[in-house]
């Protein structure tokens, strides 16, 4: 599968972005979806994630309750709501995907999230 991210941009704190990820290929709805996150000079870390149909999902602390990733199957299409943003957030987003497989093993190019004071 291949996957394109879009939505990034800048934003002031307290406003809000929504990242979209298009993924190729007619088996979508199988693979397990995340967001990572890699900010200046940090390790890449893990964001958000959901699950198959009915779309379980999971969040890292730091964006719980700011965060909302969502999937759109019939558009092959995975979604990272973000709102309340913080100049903390300021990062490249990417997005992956993982087939029968506890590794992530489809990455995305990356769009690239500032977020000014």
């Amino acid at each position: 599968v291949q996957l394109q991210a879009s939505g990034g941009g800048l934003v002031q704190a307290g406003g809000s972005l929504r990242l979209s990820c298009a993924a190729s290929g007619r088996t979508f709805s199988s693979y397990v979806m995340g967001w990572f996150r890699q900010a200046p000079g940090k390790e890449r870390e893990f964001v958000a994630s959901i699950s198959l149909s009915p779309g379980i999902t999971s969040y890292a602390e730091p964006v719980k309750g700011r965060f909302t990733i969502s999937r759109d199957n019939t558009k092959n299409t995975v979604y990272l709501q973000m709102n309340s943003l913080k100049p903390e957030d300021t990062a490249v987003y990417y997005c992956a995907a993982r087939y029968r497989s506890t590794q992530y093993n489809y990455w995305g190019q990356g769009t690239l999230v500032t977020v000014s004071s």
